[in-house]
């Protein structure tokens, strides 16, 4: 479909969501995240007989959390790419669009998680970013061309 159909056009013109609305719905998500990284969690101690994995510098440590990772971006990357929205997103009302109001595709998706990690990094300052730009969009809204919108049903 393209971008110029009436369909997309006319979700560019729902209003972008604000950042109290994307914390709410991103605190939902982050419940479903941390069960998530409980079972996975739950995974490595069963597969290493329930020995504990200790921070440093083994490579058992940076594997574990590089499954963790990929966890939150398999989580993120499907719900967005699949659905344009989270399961926190979608109690909220909020749905994932591009710029030009077209699906996301995964590639998207993919850049979106990536920068979002670069905008919580810095004590949250690229996501409370919003607060000040004129388009109420946060640093990972900007770098993956995207935008959090609300729908109305």
């Amino acid at each position: 479909m393209a971008s110029n159909t009436p369909t997309h056009q006319g979700l560019l013109e729902l209003p972008t969501a604000g950042l109290l609305r994307r914390l709410a719905a991103g605190f939902y998500d982050a419940l479903v995240l941390l069960a998530l990284w409980m079972i996975t969690t739950v995974l490595w101690l069963l597969a290493r007989h329930g020995e504990a994995i200790t921070p440093g510098g083994s490579p058992v440590y940076h594997c574990y959390q590089i499954s963790l990772l990929l966890v939150a971006f398999v989580f993120f990357v499907g719900f967005w790419g699949r659905a344009g929205r989270t399961l926190g997103m979608q109690a909220w009302r909020l749905h994932l669009i591009r710029a030009d109001g077209g699906r996301l595709r995964w590639r998207d998706a993919a850049v979106r998680f990536l920068a979002a990690l670069a905008a919580w990094l810095p004590l949250g300052v690229g996501v409370f970013w919003s607060l000040v730009d004129r388009d109420h969009l946060a640093w990972h809204d900007r770098l993956s061309g995207t935008r959090v919108i609300i729908k109305r049903h």
